[in-house]
């Protein structure tokens, strides 16, 4: 690999000068000096992580494709180390509020690097971390660049990977069966490129014969690797799980000799408290412990419950007026939410129904003056590409800073692949109110507007190191502000945001319980189902996303709880002065950082 130099910035060592000489005083030049180093920072980390700079819209690496080996590893933690050692030149003390905050975030990441590659090593249990999708969608997605320069360049990607795929081989090693099944489903999904996409640029483009006979022989290799890695997982899942070739019957009948049940072979999906903790840390990178939210999950519970047993109180007759009302308070809470839940749109106009209500939210914030939008930044509602799908039902794919004017998309999985009875529980959950709070946490002034504003922020470390309890943790906030501002105003809504904030809730209690307590699909189909009134398919897909993420689904409640906190403290402060327009708009100012540092520098500019 070639070598990275980062090269440490010359600090200015002269006394402090006197206004009227018009020079920079020392604070001012470290400053300085500091961002010239952020600048050097990112962009030799483009050089360590291509396909992330792609994924970002910095496209001046979109050829490279960095075979994920011990070498490229070693890389990794050289280019951490030398990272650190530049920091260490700079006096923090001295650093501005913003640079502060950089710098504790560079920190935070090049900490992250060595936990992932020393201690965490997901590369050896998680087949699913090798995917080279988004390495080619987002140079097709480049709307600057030619479509001949877009082809060239993922021509030579696609050369790289059959090497990619047998350094990922070489890597995995007593994987977990979960991400396994992943792998396969996702590449299955990545070979779409090959069938339909490849083909019609080809044809559009005007690529000269020489280098269209290139890129074919490209493909075909790189085809032929993600077939073989599919298929190569797929053997070690038949061979060690005879319970799985038995529910798939349309594989090869020669290989049932060999299957076996071997539980020795797939290590388990869970983390342990021990890494729980650490990743915890530096994912979420809270001014709480991972302990202390689980105990505000835990009360928040319980208020959320004494809350929808009000409501149900209130609205019973109204639904149910020949039925008495059972003493349980779940019974009659969950009696309450299936009755109204059947209000909800067809199993084929669940996409449309997802746009229509876009424009009504927008009217709403406009009018309220709850948050500016901007208009020319457009949303794109579409299918979930297939390489995208087995996690989240709904998603938001954002254009990175170097690409501010490209759409975002909103991914909507649509439920062809369910049976008629799944997909009348997955609307049942997802029913009248329910969707528009997830188009509120999703689209606006959810995730959408949240990372419209992280794109202006004047901090690049802010813009690419988005911290995800942030991210996620405005988009539970603002579910729960647009029901304070009067959203669809009723006590109906009220008890389905609860309903919704008690899935956020429970999602870092089955999150915590499931890696740092051993707990079984029972009890979290319990917590969901029964103590979180979800249906059935909804706590399905859950524990199935809690068994291939760990952590993630904790952001939710950590951020969102952090935020709330900071604008009831900021309410307080400023007591009659305080604006909540001007709230949003000065918190988002700050980019995706993490809410502590956000919070520092709100408070110590008031």
């Amino acid at each position: 690999m070639k070598k990275i130099l980062l090269f440490l910035p010359i600090i200015c060592l002269f006394q402090a000068c006197t206004n009227k000489s018009g020079t920079k005083s020392t604070t001012a030049m470290l400053n300085d000096n500091f961002n010239q180093f952020k600048t050097r920072f990112i962009e030799d980390m483009w050089k360590v992580y291509p396909m992330w700079a792609t994924s970002v819209g910095y496209h001046k690496y979109d050829s490279v494709l960095v075979i994920p080996d011990k070498e490229s590893r070693d890389n990794e933690l050289k280019f951490a180390q030398e990272t650190e050692d530049s920091l260490k030149t700079f006096k923090f003390d001295s650093l501005d509020a913003n640079n502060k905050t950089d710098y504790r975030m560079i920190i935070n990441f090049i900490d992250g690097v060595r936990f992932n590659i020393k201690e965490f090593k997901a590369f050896e249990w998680d087949p699913s971390m090798y995917n080279v999708g988004d390495a080619l969608f987002y140079i097709m997605d480049n709307k600057k660049a030619p479509l001949e320069e877009k082809l060239r360049h993922i021509s030579d990607r696609l050369a790289k990977v059959p090497a990619y795929f047998e350094a990922a081989k070489k890597n995995i090693h007593k994987p977990t069966k979960e991400h396994t099944e992943l792998a396969i489903d996702q590449n299955s999904g990545m070979l779409d490129f090959f069938k339909s996409v490849f083909p019609d640029s080809l044809k559009k483009s005007k690529l000269n014969s020489e280098e269209v006979k290139e890129f074919n022989k490209n493909a075909l290799a790189a085809q032929k690797a993600i077939e073989g890695f599919k298929n190569w997982l797929l053997m070690d899942i038949m061979v060690h799980d005879s319970a799985y070739f038995r529910a798939h019957d349309s594989i090869n009948p020669a290989i049932l000799s060999h299957a076996k049940n071997d539980s020795t072979f797939f290590r388990s999906f869970r983390i342990g408290k021990e890494l729980y903790d650490k990743k915890f840390l530096m994912d979420i990178d809270s001014r709480y412990t991972a302990d202390e939210i689980y105990q505000k999950a835990l009360d928040r519970k319980a208020v959320l419950h004494k809350e929808m047993s009000d409501l149900s109180d209130k609205l019973w007759s109204k639904y149910l007026p020949t039925v008495k009302a059972p003493s349980d308070t779940l019974t009659k809470i969950k009696m309450l939410l299936d009755t109204i839940s059947a209000n909800h749109c067809g199993r084929d106009e669940f996409m449309q129904t997802i746009e229509n209500q876009l424009p009504e939210l927008t009217s709403f914030i406009n009018t309220n003056h709850i948050i500016g939008l901007d208009p020319t930044k457009p949303l794109q509602v579409r299918k979930t590409p297939e390489y995208m799908t087995g996690i989240a039902g709904a998603s938001i794919n954002a254009p990175g800073p170097y690409n501010k004017d490209a759409a975002t998309y909103y991914n909507v999985t649509p439920l062809t692949a369910y049976s008629a009875e799944q997909a009348e529980s997955y609307l049942r959950e997802y029913n009248h109110y329910v969707l528009q709070i997830l188009n509120i946490h999703e689209a606006i002034p959810g995730h959408y507007t949240q990372l419209i504003y992280a794109n202006r922020s004047p901090s690049i470390i802010k813009a690419i190191f988005g911290n995800n309890a942030m991210i996620e943790g405005w988009a539970c906030y603002v579910e729960r502000m647009m029901i304070e501002q009067g959203y669809n105003a009723s006590p109906e809504m009220q008890l389905f945001y609860d309903k919704w904030n008690l899935r956020e809730t429970c999602n870092f209690l089955l999150d915590h319980n499931i890696h740092c307590n051993n707990w079984s699909k029972d009890q979290v189909m319990d917590l969901l189902v029964r103590e979180g009134f979800q249906q059935k398919t909804e706590a399905e897909g859950k524990w199935k996303r809690a068994s291939l993420s760990q952590v993630q689904l904790a952001c939710y409640f950590t951020g969102a709880t952090e935020i709330y906190e900071l604008r009831e403290e900021m309410k307080q402060k400023e007591g009659s002065k305080f604006n909540l327009k001007k709230f949003h708009e000065d918190f988002l100012s700050y980019g995706s950082a993490p809410v502590k540092e956000i919070r520092s520098l709100m408070i110590k500019n008031k």
